[in-house]
Protein backbone atom coordinates (compact mmCIF):
# COMPACT_ATOMS: atom_id res chain seq x y z
CA UNK A 1 0.00 0.00 0.00
CA UNK A 2 1.45 3.60 -0.36
CA UNK A 3 0.98 6.90 1.51
CA UNK A 4 -0.86 8.32 -1.49
CA UNK A 5 -3.34 5.85 -0.89
CA UNK A 6 -4.58 5.87 2.40
CA UNK A 7 -7.32 7.87 3.06
CA UNK A 8 -7.44 10.56 6.10
CA UNK A 9 -4.69 11.29 7.93
CA UNK A 10 -2.97 13.32 5.53
CA UNK A 11 -0.39 15.20 8.16
CA UNK A 12 0.85 11.81 10.05
CA UNK A 13 1.55 10.73 6.36
CA UNK A 14 3.55 13.39 5.72
CA UNK A 15 5.19 13.26 9.27
CA UNK A 16 6.22 9.64 8.37
CA UNK A 17 7.28 10.05 4.99
CA UNK A 18 9.39 12.53 5.59
CA UNK A 19 11.05 10.82 8.06
CA UNK A 20 11.20 7.69 5.44
CA UNK A 21 12.71 9.76 2.90
CA UNK A 22 15.73 11.42 5.89
CA UNK A 23 16.32 8.03 7.15
CA UNK A 24 15.48 9.38 10.36
CA UNK A 25 13.01 7.45 12.26
CA UNK A 26 12.53 6.04 15.34
CA UNK A 27 13.19 2.40 15.55
CA UNK A 28 10.02 1.61 17.78
CA UNK A 29 6.62 3.84 16.87
CA UNK A 30 3.44 3.15 18.54
CA UNK A 31 0.38 4.53 16.48
CA UNK A 32 -2.94 4.80 18.65
CA UNK A 33 -6.13 4.53 16.53
CA UNK A 34 -9.95 3.70 17.41
CA UNK A 35 -10.63 0.94 16.11
CA UNK A 36 -10.46 0.80 12.23
CA UNK A 37 -9.25 4.18 11.47
CA UNK A 38 -6.82 3.27 9.43
CA UNK A 39 -3.39 2.40 11.96
CA UNK A 40 -2.60 -0.71 9.49
CA UNK A 41 -2.51 0.82 6.22
CA UNK A 42 -0.59 3.70 7.66
CA UNK A 43 2.01 1.07 9.26
CA UNK A 44 1.89 -0.96 5.84
CA UNK A 45 2.68 1.88 3.64
CA UNK A 46 5.73 2.96 5.96
CA UNK A 47 7.33 -0.70 5.46
CA UNK A 48 6.42 -0.21 1.62
CA UNK A 49 8.33 3.02 1.58
CA UNK A 50 11.13 2.02 3.62
CA UNK A 51 12.22 -1.18 1.23
CA UNK A 52 11.14 0.49 -1.98
CA UNK A 53 13.83 0.51 -4.47
CA UNK A 54 12.34 3.43 -6.38
CA UNK A 55 11.14 6.16 -4.20
CA UNK A 56 9.13 8.91 -5.71
CA UNK A 57 7.81 11.85 -4.06
CA UNK A 58 8.09 10.65 -0.85
CA UNK A 59 6.09 7.37 -1.60
CA UNK A 60 6.77 4.35 -3.13
CA UNK A 61 6.77 3.28 -6.43
CA UNK A 62 4.08 0.84 -6.15
CA UNK A 63 5.68 -0.88 -9.22
CA UNK A 64 9.25 -2.05 -7.91
CA UNK A 65 9.74 -6.16 -6.95
CA UNK A 66 9.68 -5.05 -3.30
CA UNK A 67 6.34 -3.04 -3.38
CA UNK A 68 4.97 -5.98 -5.49
CA UNK A 69 5.88 -8.19 -2.55
CA UNK A 70 4.44 -5.51 -0.28
CA UNK A 71 1.07 -5.68 -1.85
CA UNK A 72 0.62 -9.28 -1.59
CA UNK A 73 2.31 -8.89 2.01
CA UNK A 74 4.68 -11.79 1.33
CA UNK A 75 7.68 -9.36 1.92
CA UNK A 76 10.52 -12.10 3.64
CA UNK A 77 11.51 -8.83 6.51
CA UNK A 78 8.25 -8.30 6.99
CA UNK A 79 6.70 -10.22 10.06
CA UNK A 80 3.28 -9.57 11.76
CA UNK A 81 2.59 -10.36 15.18
CA UNK A 82 -1.26 -10.44 16.07
CA UNK A 83 -3.19 -11.60 19.23
CA UNK A 84 -4.38 -15.50 18.09
CA UNK A 85 -6.04 -18.31 19.85
CA UNK A 86 -7.51 -22.08 19.13
CA UNK A 87 -10.26 -21.50 16.81
CA UNK A 88 -11.70 -23.32 14.01
CA UNK A 89 -9.42 -22.72 11.58
CA UNK A 90 -6.40 -24.19 12.65
CA UNK A 91 -5.41 -27.70 14.36
CA UNK A 92 -2.70 -25.97 16.12
CA UNK A 93 -2.07 -26.54 19.86
CA UNK A 94 0.02 -23.37 20.66
CA UNK A 95 -0.71 -21.17 17.48
CA UNK A 96 1.15 -17.99 16.80
CA UNK A 97 0.12 -15.25 14.41
CA UNK A 98 1.95 -17.72 11.12
CA UNK A 99 -0.65 -20.19 12.03
CA UNK A 100 -2.93 -17.42 10.60
CA UNK A 101 -0.82 -15.90 8.31
CA UNK A 102 -3.01 -17.05 5.56
CA UNK A 103 -6.09 -15.04 6.39
CA UNK A 104 -4.43 -12.24 7.66
CA UNK A 105 -2.91 -11.66 4.58
CA UNK A 106 -6.49 -12.19 3.00
CA UNK A 107 -8.09 -9.72 5.34
CA UNK A 108 -5.70 -6.95 5.15
CA UNK A 109 -5.39 -7.04 1.45
CA UNK A 110 -9.39 -7.21 1.26
CA UNK A 111 -9.98 -4.25 3.59
CA UNK A 112 -6.97 -2.40 5.52
CA UNK A 113 -9.15 -0.70 7.59
CA UNK A 114 -10.55 -3.83 9.32
CA UNK A 115 -11.72 -3.97 12.81
CA UNK A 116 -10.77 -5.71 15.59
CA UNK A 117 -13.82 -8.53 15.85
CA UNK A 118 -13.19 -9.00 12.15
CA UNK A 119 -9.76 -10.15 12.32
CA UNK A 120 -11.54 -12.26 15.16
CA UNK A 121 -13.80 -13.92 12.79
CA UNK A 122 -11.17 -14.69 10.09
CA UNK A 123 -9.62 -16.22 12.38
CA UNK A 124 -12.31 -18.37 13.70
CA UNK A 125 -11.91 -17.37 17.33
CA UNK A 126 -15.22 -15.35 17.52
CA UNK A 127 -15.53 -16.97 21.07
CA UNK A 128 -12.44 -16.39 22.56
CA UNK A 129 -10.00 -13.36 23.29
CA UNK A 130 -6.85 -13.28 21.52
CA UNK A 131 -3.07 -13.23 23.22
CA UNK A 132 0.16 -12.63 22.60
CA UNK A 133 1.63 -15.10 24.05
CA UNK A 134 5.63 -15.89 24.76
CA UNK A 135 6.21 -18.31 21.94
CA UNK A 136 5.17 -15.43 19.87
CA UNK A 137 8.02 -13.45 20.89
CA UNK A 138 10.25 -16.09 20.54
CA UNK A 139 9.21 -16.79 17.13
CA UNK A 140 9.82 -13.53 16.11
CA UNK A 141 13.37 -12.86 17.83
CA UNK A 142 14.51 -16.28 16.44
CA UNK A 143 13.38 -14.54 12.57
CA UNK A 144 15.37 -10.82 13.32
CA UNK A 145 18.16 -12.86 14.27
CA UNK A 146 19.07 -13.73 11.00
CA UNK A 147 19.98 -11.65 8.21
CA UNK A 148 17.60 -9.80 5.66
CA UNK A 149 16.83 -11.56 2.68
CA UNK A 150 16.36 -8.84 0.67
CA UNK A 151 18.59 -5.08 0.93
CA UNK A 152 16.31 -3.17 2.85
CA UNK A 153 15.10 -3.25 6.37
CA UNK A 154 13.41 -6.11 8.46
CA UNK A 155 10.50 -4.81 9.82
CA UNK A 156 7.43 -6.09 12.44
CA UNK A 157 3.90 -5.09 12.77
CA UNK A 158 2.75 -5.98 16.17
CA UNK A 159 -1.36 -5.44 16.33
CA UNK A 160 -3.05 -5.02 19.87
CA UNK A 161 0.03 -5.02 21.82
CA UNK A 162 -2.26 -4.70 24.83
CA UNK A 163 -2.85 -8.06 24.29
CA UNK A 164 0.26 -8.97 25.34
CA UNK A 165 1.25 -11.27 27.80
CA UNK A 166 3.75 -10.29 30.42
CA UNK A 167 5.92 -13.19 29.78
CA UNK A 168 6.34 -12.08 25.77
CA UNK A 169 6.68 -8.30 26.85
CA UNK A 170 9.67 -8.88 28.72
CA UNK A 171 10.71 -11.15 26.19
CA UNK A 172 10.76 -8.97 23.38
CA UNK A 173 11.53 -6.02 25.51
CA UNK A 174 15.31 -6.16 24.38
CA UNK A 175 15.01 -6.05 21.10
CA UNK A 176 12.17 -3.53 20.68
CA UNK A 177 14.84 -1.25 22.73
CA UNK A 178 17.69 -2.41 21.00
CA UNK A 179 17.37 -4.04 17.56
CA UNK A 180 19.19 -5.17 14.95
CA UNK A 181 20.61 -3.08 12.25
CA UNK A 182 18.12 -1.90 10.05
CA UNK A 183 15.25 -3.36 11.67
CA UNK A 184 11.92 -1.54 12.76
CA UNK A 185 8.91 -2.09 14.62
CA UNK A 186 5.36 -0.39 14.60
CA UNK A 187 2.92 -1.48 17.21
CA UNK A 188 -0.90 -0.81 16.63
CA UNK A 189 -2.96 -0.10 19.75
CA UNK A 190 -6.47 0.65 20.67
CA UNK A 191 -5.64 0.84 24.13
CA UNK A 192 -2.02 2.66 25.02
CA UNK A 193 -3.05 2.77 28.55
CA UNK A 194 -3.02 -0.96 28.83
CA UNK A 195 0.03 -1.65 26.82
CA UNK A 196 3.00 -2.89 29.16
CA UNK A 197 4.89 0.34 30.36
CA UNK A 198 8.31 -1.10 29.49
CA UNK A 199 7.19 -1.75 25.95
CA UNK A 200 5.25 1.19 25.75
CA UNK A 201 8.32 3.83 26.96
CA UNK A 202 10.74 2.33 24.26
CA UNK A 203 7.83 3.71 21.34
CA UNK A 204 7.49 7.28 19.90
CA UNK A 205 3.88 7.56 20.00
CA UNK A 206 1.34 9.25 17.00
CA UNK A 207 -2.74 9.33 17.58
CA UNK A 208 -4.23 7.83 14.34
CA UNK A 209 -7.25 10.44 13.85
CA UNK A 210 -10.75 9.23 13.90
CA UNK A 211 -12.11 9.52 10.32
CA UNK A 212 -15.09 11.44 9.37
CA UNK A 213 -18.06 10.24 8.20
CA UNK A 214 -17.25 10.57 4.81
CA UNK A 215 -13.82 9.32 4.95
CA UNK A 216 -15.50 6.28 7.08
CA UNK A 217 -18.18 5.62 4.41
CA UNK A 218 -15.54 5.25 2.01
CA UNK A 219 -13.70 2.59 3.34
CA UNK A 220 -16.35 0.64 5.83
CA UNK A 221 -18.98 -0.81 3.52
CA UNK A 222 -22.29 0.33 5.76
CA UNK A 223 -23.08 -3.15 7.36
CA UNK A 224 -25.87 -4.86 8.19
CA UNK A 225 -24.06 -5.45 11.94
CA UNK A 226 -23.58 -1.62 11.99
CA UNK A 227 -27.27 -1.50 11.58
CA UNK A 228 -27.87 -3.49 14.62
CA UNK A 229 -25.57 -2.21 16.81
CA UNK A 230 -27.47 1.07 16.35
CA UNK A 231 -30.96 0.15 16.41
CA UNK A 232 -30.00 -1.60 19.27
CA UNK A 233 -28.47 1.18 21.13
CA UNK A 234 -31.64 3.91 20.65
CA UNK A 235 -34.01 0.74 21.95
CA UNK A 236 -31.53 0.94 25.13
CA UNK A 237 -31.73 5.21 25.43
CA UNK A 238 -35.15 4.94 24.56
CA UNK A 239 -36.16 2.23 27.47
CA UNK A 240 -34.29 4.17 29.90
CA UNK A 241 -35.75 7.54 28.93
CA UNK A 242 -38.88 6.36 29.41
CA UNK A 243 -38.33 5.28 32.55
CA UNK A 244 -39.56 1.42 31.61
CA UNK A 245 -36.90 -0.43 33.63
CA UNK A 246 -38.75 -3.85 32.14
CA UNK A 247 -37.61 -2.87 28.39
CA UNK A 248 -34.37 -1.67 29.48
CA UNK A 249 -33.93 -5.25 30.87
CA UNK A 250 -34.90 -6.86 27.49
CA UNK A 251 -32.11 -4.86 26.03
CA UNK A 252 -29.88 -6.37 28.02
CA UNK A 253 -31.17 -9.71 26.84
CA UNK A 254 -30.77 -8.17 23.33
CA UNK A 255 -27.15 -7.64 23.53
CA UNK A 256 -26.44 -10.86 25.53
CA UNK A 257 -27.67 -12.93 22.27
CA UNK A 258 -25.36 -11.05 20.01
CA UNK A 259 -23.48 -14.08 18.65
CA UNK A 260 -20.03 -13.65 19.74
CA UNK A 261 -18.15 -11.61 22.66
CA UNK A 262 -16.00 -9.84 20.05
CA UNK A 263 -19.49 -8.63 18.93
CA UNK A 264 -20.55 -7.61 22.66
CA UNK A 265 -17.23 -5.39 22.73
CA UNK A 266 -18.60 -4.37 19.12
CA UNK A 267 -21.77 -2.95 20.60
CA UNK A 268 -20.05 -1.35 23.40
CA UNK A 269 -17.26 0.37 21.76
CA UNK A 270 -20.16 1.75 19.16
CA UNK A 271 -22.20 2.92 22.19
CA UNK A 272 -19.46 4.98 23.44
CA UNK A 273 -18.79 6.61 20.43
CA UNK A 274 -22.26 7.24 20.31
CA UNK A 275 -22.41 8.56 23.85
CA UNK A 276 -19.68 11.15 23.30
CA UNK A 277 -22.00 11.97 20.15
CA UNK A 278 -24.68 12.59 22.57
CA UNK A 279 -21.93 15.65 25.02
CA UNK A 280 -20.79 17.08 21.96
CA UNK A 281 -24.62 17.61 20.67
CA UNK A 282 -25.96 18.68 24.76
CA UNK A 283 -22.43 21.06 24.94
CA UNK A 284 -23.37 22.71 21.16
CA UNK A 285 -26.48 23.51 22.58
CA UNK A 286 -25.84 24.73 26.21
CA UNK A 287 -22.72 26.72 24.75
CA UNK A 288 -24.68 28.01 21.32
CA UNK A 289 -21.42 26.72 19.45
CA UNK A 290 -22.53 25.15 16.45
CA UNK A 291 -18.96 24.02 15.79
CA UNK A 292 -18.98 21.80 18.75
CA UNK A 293 -22.01 19.79 17.08
CA UNK A 294 -19.35 19.14 13.98
CA UNK A 295 -16.82 17.44 17.30
CA UNK A 296 -20.12 15.23 16.68
CA UNK A 297 -20.44 13.86 13.55
CA UNK A 298 -23.93 13.28 13.56
CA UNK A 299 -26.01 12.41 10.34
CA UNK A 300 -28.91 14.40 9.67
CA UNK A 301 -31.08 11.31 9.56
CA UNK A 302 -29.95 10.82 13.24
CA UNK A 303 -29.47 14.56 14.47
CA UNK A 304 -33.31 14.89 15.86
CA UNK A 305 -32.49 11.62 18.05
CA UNK A 306 -29.13 12.61 19.28
CA UNK A 307 -30.36 15.94 19.84
CA UNK A 308 -33.62 14.55 22.32
CA UNK A 309 -31.30 12.68 24.21
CA UNK A 310 -28.63 15.27 25.04
CA UNK A 311 -31.76 17.41 26.25
CA UNK A 312 -31.73 15.00 29.06
CA UNK A 313 -28.62 12.98 29.61
CA UNK A 314 -25.97 15.52 30.35
CA UNK A 315 -22.43 15.41 30.70
CA UNK A 316 -22.32 13.43 34.21
CA UNK A 317 -24.40 10.64 32.86
CA UNK A 318 -22.31 10.40 29.88
CA UNK A 319 -18.83 10.20 31.57
CA UNK A 320 -20.43 7.61 34.17
CA UNK A 321 -22.03 5.60 31.05
CA UNK A 322 -18.97 5.85 29.62
CA UNK A 323 -16.78 4.53 32.12
CA UNK A 324 -19.53 1.83 32.82
CA UNK A 325 -18.67 0.80 29.02
CA UNK A 326 -15.21 0.30 29.49
CA UNK A 327 -15.21 -1.55 32.31
CA UNK A 328 -18.22 -3.91 30.87
CA UNK A 329 -15.35 -4.86 27.92
CA UNK A 330 -12.55 -5.41 30.43
CA UNK A 331 -15.13 -7.68 32.26
CA UNK A 332 -16.12 -9.77 28.67
CA UNK A 333 -12.09 -10.08 28.38
CA UNK A 334 -12.52 -11.50 31.64
CA UNK A 335 -14.88 -14.33 30.51
CA UNK A 336 -17.76 -12.87 33.00
CA UNK A 337 -21.03 -13.87 32.29
CA UNK A 338 -22.28 -11.85 29.57
CA UNK A 339 -26.25 -11.88 31.14
CA UNK A 340 -24.77 -10.55 34.05
CA UNK A 341 -22.76 -7.51 32.96
CA UNK A 342 -25.23 -6.68 30.53
CA UNK A 343 -28.25 -6.62 33.16
CA UNK A 344 -26.19 -5.03 35.29
CA UNK A 345 -24.86 -1.94 32.80
CA UNK A 346 -28.80 -1.54 31.77
CA UNK A 347 -29.79 -1.74 35.48
CA UNK A 348 -27.00 1.88 35.84
CA UNK A 349 -27.86 3.23 32.81
CA UNK A 350 -31.40 3.03 34.16
CA UNK A 351 -31.06 4.37 37.69
CA UNK A 352 -28.65 7.16 36.48
CA UNK A 353 -30.85 8.89 34.42
CA UNK A 354 -31.94 12.39 36.28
Amino acid sequence: MRFSEITGNAELTKILASMADSSRFPHAIMLYENDGCGAVPIALSFFQRLNCSNPQNGDSCGVCPSCKKMSKLIHPDVHFIFPVNKGSKSSADKPVADTYLPQWRELCIENPYFREAELQEAIGIESKNGIIAVQEAKSIISKLSLTALEDGYKAVLVYLPETMKTEAANKLLKIVEEPPEKTVFILVTHAPEKVIQTIFSRCQNFRVLPLNREESQKVHSLSNQSSVYEELFHNCLQAVLSRDLSASLACAEQIDALSSREKQKAFCIFASSSLRKIFFMGLSRKTNNPELELLADVSEENRAFYLKASERLGPQYCSTVLGLLDSTVDQINRNVSSKILFCDLMNRMYVNVK
